[in-house]
């Protein structure tokens, strides 16, 4: 390696492969995965964006002065977009609306122009983002598409580079190759140059439910209806690009949305590596092929992007918890309020009337409020002990908050458990409060531990 490049392209590629050692550890076989984070632009689509730029200067497609216009995910566009800086073109990247914004921001933070179209309409759809791109290339002078679905310099990129590398670093051992197949251009490149050095070389396709790869791997069936939407970003098609050679692939595992997402996480908690969404589908679908490997084995996993491309999606708990995906074994106080941590704690001053109870549990429909006093919790009111006093004497409506409160609710930290907060919350005690790190405090109701036994059980 150059101890100093001329421009940040040369740091392209020779990235390192490291060894996984917690999440494979019931395998028989090796398992190692080919980081290609360490890219520039944090992704493996750096290799082949500058592939498809060089072959098109080379044959004149791509002039001085030129616009790039691709339709892209985000990673391709990246690397595309770095080209274009250092080799000053203009970019128009077209992308979907199921995309993460990290991915969006980071195309404009090079100076690209980013155009997001519908993701659930056909591919020849004047909507979508492929017919755009194509649209705009043909109506912008001196345009050009790399069309990477089609583009074979996408290919050639990976058997030029990502094949003799892992091939290399693996000295030969390397029994499995196992990629998210998107535009193919990865796996194939790859899996041609690894099964030429050899032939017993398995080649293993990472697809998703939505996506037509595997039905028509096995049945030479294009089926439309496998098609339809899915969240797993990077892999899976709902066509057939030209860069993806079914005879390479050996066979195609699918690997539902939610086993992607909760992977990705897994890979940062338990490997400390930071990778996107398609590289926790290629390793949940290592896992689900564990009849494939034997002692001995060598297994080459991609790990494709970096997390910060998802930290809105598969590192967000909400966004997780609101497609079910977050796994939560035992819950705690924190998991209970999670969804009501952007409201306000509804609190009454302890020289305010209890006639501003009644006010405060008909505006905001509750049954239970902290009662303070120079900032400091000192009792509660609750609808129904307030009202059985009232119906015994109406003039307590008068009367301050200090002279009617009941003790205050039973504090708990974030990590308390559900059970812990069920053995506090009785007949007496309709709700608890918790205070997380930041001195803050949420109200845990009766209504709120139901809410949670429910959803655990469906």
């Amino acid at each position: 390696m150059k101890k100093i490049c001329d421009n940040i392209l040369e740091t392209i590629g020779n990235t390192p492969m490291v060894r996984l050692n917690k999440i494979t550890k019931d395998l028989p076989c090796e398992v190692l995965a080919k980081v290609e984070t360490f890219n520039p632009g944090n992704s493996i689509k750096d290799r082949m964006a500058l592939k498809m730029i060089e072959d098109a200067e080379k044959a004149g497609l791509l002039k001085p002065g030129g616009t790039i216009v691709e339709g892209t995910s985000g990673n391709t566009g990246m690397g595309l977009a770095i080209a274009a800086v250092i080799k000053g073109y203009k970019c128009i990247f077209t992308t979907t609306d199921k995309q993460s914004k990290e991915k969006i921001d980071a195309l404009r933070a090079f100076g690209a122009e980013v155009i997001v179209c519908p993701t659930d309409v056909d591919p020849d759809d004047p909507r979508s983002y492929y017919s755009v791109s194509t649209r705009l290339a043909q109506e912008i002078p001196n345009a050009w598409k790399p069309n990477q679905y089609d583009n074979l310099s996408n290919t050639q990129a990976h058997y030029e580079q990502t094949g003799p590398e892992i091939w290399d670093q693996t000295d030969g051992r390397i029994t499995h190759l196992v990629v998210g197949v998107g535009t193919g251009g990865t796996i194939c490149g790859t899996g041609k140059y690894l099964k030429e050095k050899n032939p017993n070389i398995k080649v293993l396709g990472i697809d998703t439910y939505g996506s037509v790869f595997k039905k028509y791997k096995e049945t030479g069936i294009f089926d439309k209806n496998e098609i339809y939407p899915y969240i797993t970003e990077g892999i899976g098609e709902d066509f057939l690009p030209k860069n993806v050679d079914f005879d390479i692939i050996d066979h195609f595992e699918k690997v539902t949305d939610k086993d992607a997402a909760v992977m990705t996480r897994r890979i940062a908690r338990e490997e400390g590596i930071f990778v996107g969404n398609s590289a926790g589908a290629a390793l949940a679908g290592l896992l689900q092929m564990r009849d494939f490997y034997k002692k001995g084995d060598v297994v080459v996993v991609i790990f494709h992007d970096h997390g910060t491309r998802y930290l809105g999606k598969m590192f967000n708990d909400d966004w997780m918890r609101e497609r079910g995906f977050l796994e939560i074994s035992k819950p705690r106080a924190s998991d209970i309020i999670a969804r009501q941590k952007h409201k306000k704690l509804i609190t009454l001053d302890s020289n305010e009337p209890a006639s501003k109870a009644l006010e405060l549990f008909k505006n905001f429909n509750i049954s239970q409020i902290p009662v303070v006093e120079s900032g400091n919790i000192i009792g509660s009111v609750n609808d129904s002990s307030l009202f059985r006093r009232l119906m015994e004497d109406p003039d307590l409506k008068s009367k301050s908050a200090r002279q009617i409160m009941d003790p205050p609710f039973p504090v708990v930290s974030e990590k308390a458990t559900l059970e812990e907060i069920s053995k506090l919350i009785t007949k007496e005690n309709n709700a608890v409060l918790m205070k997380d790190l930041g001195g803050n405090y949420y109200i845990i109701t009766k209504h709120d531990i139901i809410d949670t036994f429910s959803s655990l059980m469906n």
